[in-house]
C-alpha cells in the first residue's frame, strides 16, 4: 500500500489486516507519520522510484497495490500545479509501471469527487460528467484516464474509488487525521473550540436552507471498509470499474459547526470570509453503485458519530501523532 502512513491509508492498513491481509505500507513519510503504521510492514520509499516499488513488490510477494500516495490540497495545486502533477500523475505512473513488471495486475486508486468539477447535477453518480476545476482533480483523472490503457496494455484489473469528504477518526481512537497545515473543516472546527484559530467560514449566501455550502461528510472508518470490499470484488470478479465513496446526506459548514459545539461542549469562534473561487453551493453523492455492486454500507453515517470519533482522536492527541494527552 503506498501512501499507508496518512490519513486515510493507515485506516485502511487497520481494516485490510482485520480481514486477515497482510499489509505492506510503502511511504516516504514527507506527509505521513510512522507512528500511524500500526497495521503492516513499513518500506520507506518514493513511488517515483520504479525499483524500489518493484523491489518492494517482489521481496514482500505482494499481489495488489492499493494506491493513496498523493498531494491533496485544492488550494495549492492551483499555486503549484507542477508539483501536483510531478506527484500524482508521475508517481502513480512510476507504481504502475512496477506493477507491470512484476506481473501484479490487481490495483485499488485513491481518487475524487474533484475529478467531477462543478456539479450540473446533485446526488452526483459516477455517469456525471468529469471535469475538474482544480489541478488537484485533474491528475486524479488523469490517472482513472489512464487505468484502461493499463489495462489493455499489461492486464490491469483496478477500481478507482472517489472520495466525497473523508473525516472522523479511528473508533478506537488508535489513529486519526494529522495533516500540517490542516484544511478539513471537522478539524479545524474543533481546534477553533480549543481555542486555536477561529474557523472561516467562506460565504453565507449560497442557495442553501443556512446559506452555507452542503457536503457530503464520510466516516474513514467507512472509506477503509470500502476498499477492503473493493479488493475483495476485484480479486474474485476482475471487473474494472469507479464508485462514488460518499452517505448520500449533506450537511452545511453551520451544521458541522453546531455539531462540533454540541459535542465538544464550547462554542466553535468563527468569522465570515469571502466565498473562495471555485466552491459550489452542493456537492454530495448518490452512492448505490458502490452499495450495490460491493456489498458495502456506511456503519458510521451521522454527523455526530464522525465528530464524535475526531473529537476523541484531536482530545487524546492534541499535537497529533506528537503528542498524546495523559488522561
Amino acid at each position: 500500500m503506498t501512501g499507508g502512513a496518512g490519513y486515510i491509508g493507515s485506516h485502511a492498513c487497520k481494516a485490510l489486516q482485520r480481514a486477515g491481509y497482510r499489509v505492506v505500507v510503502f511511504d516516504n513519510l514527507s506527509a505521513g507519520h510512522r507512528e500511524a503504521v500500526r497495521y503492516g510492514v513499513l518500506v520507506e520509499g518514493d513511488t517515483s522510484d520504479v525499483n524500489a516499488v518493484r523491489r518492494a513488490i517482489r521481496e514482500h510477494e505482494l499481489s495488489a497495490v492499493m494506491h493513496f500516495a498523493a498531494l491533496l490540497d485544492v488550494g495549492e495545486s492551483v499555486r503549484e500545479p507542477l508539483r501536483y502533477y510531478r506527484n500524482n500523475v508521475t508517481g502513480t505512473l512510476s507504481v504502475l509501471e512496477a506493477m507491470a513488471a512484476e506481473s501484479v495486475t490487481s490495483f485499488v486508486f485513491s481518487s475524487t469527487c474533484a475529478t467531477y468539477g462543478e456539479p450540473r447535477e446533485t446526488p452526483m453518480a459516477e455517469s456525471h460528467p468529469q471535469q475538474p476545476i482544480n489541478a488537484y482533480g485533474q491528475t486524479k483523472l488523469a490517472v482513472e484516464q489512464a487505468l484502461p490503457h493499463a489495462e489493455r496494455a499489461f492486464g490491469l484489473h483496478w477500481v478507482a474509488l472517489r472520495y466525497f469528504n473523508a473525516s472522523g477518526a479511528d473508533p478506537d481512537g488508535e489513529i486519526g487525521e494529522d495533516h500540517s497545515p490542516e484544511i478539513h473543516l471537522i478539524p479545524r472546527a474543533i481546534d477553533a473550540a480549543n481555542g486555536g484559530a477561529a474557523l472561516q467560514v467562506f460565504g453565507d449566501d449560497y442557495p442553501t436552507p443556512d446559506g452555507t455550502c452542503l457536503r457530503d461528510y464520510i466516516h474513514v472508518s467507512d472509506l477503509a471498509s470500502a476498499h477492503v470490499r473493493a479488493l475483495e470484488v476485484l480479486l474474485e470478479k476482475k471487473t474494472s470499474d469507479a464508485y462514488n465513496l460518499g452517505t448520500g446526506r449533506p450537511h452545511s459548514v453551520k451544521e458541522v459547526i453546531e455539531t462540533v459545539e454540541r459535542v465538544v461542549g464550547r462554542k466553535v469562534p468563527w468569522h465570515l470570509a469571502p466565498r473562495r473561487p471555485g466552491d459550489p453551493a452542493e456537492l454530495y453523492a448518490a452512492p448505490h453503485k458502490a452499495q450495490n455492486a460491493l456489498g458495502w454500507t456506511p456503519q458510521f453515517p451521522e454527523l455526530e458519530t464522525i465528530v464524535r470519533t475526531a473529537w476523541q482522536w484531536h482530545r487524546t492527541h492534541p499535537g497529533g501523532y506528537g503528542a498524546t494527552a495523559h488522561t
